[in-house]
């Protein structure tokens, strides 16, 4: 959906807040036991540490090497919103150990266990997330931001 650098980053900027926030209220939630209204509150607390990181590894790393993956499978002629799913389940594969792996030195007592675990319980949510909500979100916003004339 990007076409230039600006939009790339517009894009993936979005995509990273939201996509982080979403998973900061669910690592909440498992860790509190319940969602409840300070739930979300308590997410932002983390959101403005884990957002930036989380944006600099998409747009600098992740996408580039996700892209290459997903094209390891698909061709440029296969349907774009296949492509699309693609390099989205691609960069889940690639993100969610990585700052699952941040957020337990950042967050948790750090040990491979902790960080094994942490990503065993992320990464069936960040697909879903990805896939179901937050991935249609972030496109209809982008789209909403850069209409075509």
């Amino acid at each position: 959906m990007p076409k230039t650098k600006l939009q790339d980053a517009v894009f993936t900027a979005i995509m990273a807040t939201i996509m982080v926030y979403g998973m900061i209220v669910y690592n909440v939630a498992l860790n509190t036991g319940e969602v409840a209204g300070y739930t979300f509150l308590a997410a932002l607390h983390e959101l403005y540490i884990m957002a930036p990181i989380a944006f600099i590894l998409e747009f600098f790393i992740v996408g580039k090497i996700a892209r290459g993956l997903a094209f390891s499978v698909m061709r440029p002629d296969d349907r774009p919103q296949f492509i699309t799913y693609a390099i989205s389940i691609c960069i889940c594969c690639i993100m969610c150990p990585v700052m699952s792996l941040i957020a337990t030195f950042l967050f948790k007592e750090p040990s491979f266990g902790t960080w094994i675990q942490t990503w065993g319980m992320n990464f069936p949510a960040a697909v879903l997330w990805q896939m179901c909500y937050c991935g249609p979100l972030v496109r209809l916003i982008f789209r909403t931001i850069f209409k075509n004339k």
